[in-house]
């Protein structure tokens, strides 16, 4: 069988840990987080292009 670190027996070894540390409710409130954090990460590299594409726009105008 494999030898990785991340087997899906693993996996769910881990969450399992997880869960009986933190409770449903605190894992629920990481995994919000963890999303909320990942969106607004993706907005952050995105942006920069939305706003070199409006200077372009405003260059070509003038």
């Amino acid at each position: 069988m494999g030898e990785g670190l991340f087997q899906p027996l693993h996996i769910l070894l881990l969450i399992g840990i997880a869960l009986l540390l933190f409770g449903p409710r605190k894992f629920a409130d990481l995994g919000k987080g963890l999303g909320e954090g990942i969106r607004n990460f993706k907005q952050s590299v995105k942006t920069p292009d939305d706003n070199k594409d409006q200077q372009k726009d405003t260059d070509k105008k003038a």
